[in-house]
């Protein structure tokens, strides 16, 4: 039951309601080996006795005293005259735990870092405090993968806004290979040139990650992450599909009073105001009570009506029986009691006063109310194939009313289909320079924009198009980072952090 006593004689056990007490000895005339020299000696100095903590037993905790002898070393040169025999499985030198003990400590502060350790280490019968915990955890050995082949590099926040820090990650493998204290190209440079072995990089849309894989790693590939190019693409779209929106708009949103989009109004009116007077943007936020970044969205727009937004309607029970409401009111006049009872047949189990606020807010006509800018481009950006019959119909209809938003579809399902293959036969390379010609030949300003990127990046989203590698993994581990984070309350300095990424 206890393997690691097996090497000791035991000559007594204690057990008490709160506490397991054994009593052993180390067995005499066994040589050791001298920590110093190596040489072996059995010569008996005196003996002592350690109380060493184990793991708990029946649900109570085990204390071992044991009786250990100090040696001398028969060595004349050797530098220790005396020396303490330690236990495999049992006792380390300095140590007041078992090695089984250690370990499961060590995983507890791995787990779950101090205070939060404290509170489960109770339920295993163990009581240590939080600096003992974190103590264990920065001792812990880090594990020393070696140098990969495909190497993944991405940010995160330390502090948002303030601080940031580098994880770089084996792609083929997904190891944490190591935590860098910033995000600077010198850093990635250095640790690049200390670690020489990588021959692709998987990276974000970063200029400064790009600049240092090209210095340290000049015949490295760099692959440009397709979920970045994707998450831009759709930037690039959102702002085409708002730019646009007096010509898909079949009714303009109403400002009625109290309502957001009257305080919308109100506010692009107030900052336009403010800046046309001389007053900066920090200053304008400051007597608006507006956040800069907001101060900044109103200032982009000139047309405040691009700002007003559409009603938004959830599910609800009545949506089921849209299709025979319809059918029955393009029929003739037909009283709402009368409707009421046709849907109850058919299995509608909501209240009379909700179908009346579904009928009044139009959302049983055939026209659907239009779609807001950032539903708009949801639709656009969803694979025709995964988007459902009613909102792929309104998008085709909406789009169809101006040449550039059905330019923009066509544009956006071309270079979907460039990421959906990571393969290309011989041949195929041109099909994204074919794709960015189509879009420059178009007058759509914002995918400029995107254009004028990827061709300033362009072997690597040429690189990110053709091979399986990409960065998801990475950005899964930073994921997991922040419930690190959260777990010691946003207080953890970083050599502890890096400790946890690299050990989790």
């Amino acid at each position: 039951m206890l393997p690691q006593l097996a090497a000791v004689r035991i000559e007594g056990v204690q057990v008490g309601t709160e506490l397991i007490r054994i009593l052993a000895r180390t067995r005499d005339g066994v040589s050791v080996a001298c920590p110093g020299c190596g040489l072996s000696s059995d010569w008996l100095h005196s003996r002592y006795v350690r109380h060493v903590a184990d793991e708990a037993v029946g649900g109570r905790p085990v204390v071992i005293d044991l009786s250990v002898r100090r040696l001398y070393c028969e060595n004349p040169q050797c530098p220790k005259t005396t020396f303490v025999e330690q236990t495999d499985g049992l006792t380390v030198r300095y140590q007041r735990r078992t090695p089984a003990l250690q370990r499961l400590l060590g995983a507890v502060a791995v787990a779950l870092a101090g205070k939060t350790g404290i509170r489960l280490l109770p339920h295993l019968h163990q009581l240590v405090s939080c600096s003992t915990l974190l103590t264990m955890l920065m001792a812990l050995k880090l594990p020393a993968p070696p140098v990969p082949r495909v190497l993944g590099v991405d940010d995160f926040a330390l502090r948002r806004g303030h601080r940031y820090a580098t994880i770089l990650i084996d792609v083929m493998t997904h190891a944490r290979v190591d935590v860098l204290p910033d995000r600077t190209a010198g850093t990635l440079i250095t640790w690049l040139g200390t670690h020489p072995g990588v021959e692709i990089v998987c990276r974000d849309g970063s200029a400064s990650y790009a600049q240092a894989i090209s210095d340290a790693l000049p015949d490295a590939v760099q692959i440009s992450d397709r979920w970045y190019l994707w998450h831009n693409l759709a930037a690039a779209v959102e702002k085409t599909v708002s730019a646009h929106a007096a010509c898909w708009r079949t009714a303009a949103p109403e400002a009625t009073p109290g309502s957001r989009n009257e305080r919308v109004l109100q506010r692009h009116a107030a900052v336009h105001e403010s800046l046309e007077a001389g007053v900066s943007l920090c200053e304008t936020g400051r007597r608006l009570g507006l956040a800069l970044n907001t101060v900044k969205r109103y200032a982009r727009v000139g047309d405040p009506e691009q700002l007003i937004r559409p009603p938004q309607y959830r599910r609800c029970l009545v949506d089921p029986f849209r299709d025979h409401l319809r059918e029955r009111r393009a029929a003739g006049p037909v009283a709402t009691t009368t409707l009421l009872a046709e849907i109850r047949v058919l299995g509608y189990t909501g209240s009379p006063n909700l179908l009346v606020r579904y009928l009044e807010q139009g959302r049983a006509e055939e026209s659907p109310v239009d779609p807001s800018v950032r539903r708009l481009t949801s639709w656009i950006m969803t694979d025709p194939d995964h988007l459902a019959v009613e909102p792929g119909a309104h998008r085709d209809k909406l789009t169809a009313l101006c040449p550039e938003m059905t330019a923009l579809t066509g544009h956006v399902t071309a270079f979907a289909k460039l990421l959906a293959h990571h393969e290309h036969h011989a041949g195929e390379h041109a099909a994204l320079q074919e794709w960015i010609e189509a879009v420059s030949a178009d007058d759509l300003p914002a995918l400029h924009g995107f254009v004028r990127g990827l061709v300033k990046d362009r072997a690597a989203v040429q690189a990110g198009l053709d091979l399986p590698y990409s960065n998801g993994t990475t950005e899964g581990i930073n994921n997991k980072t922040k419930l690190l984070k959260r777990q010691t309350y946003g207080r953890a300095g970083f050599a502890l952090l890096r400790q946890r990424i690299l050990l989790n």
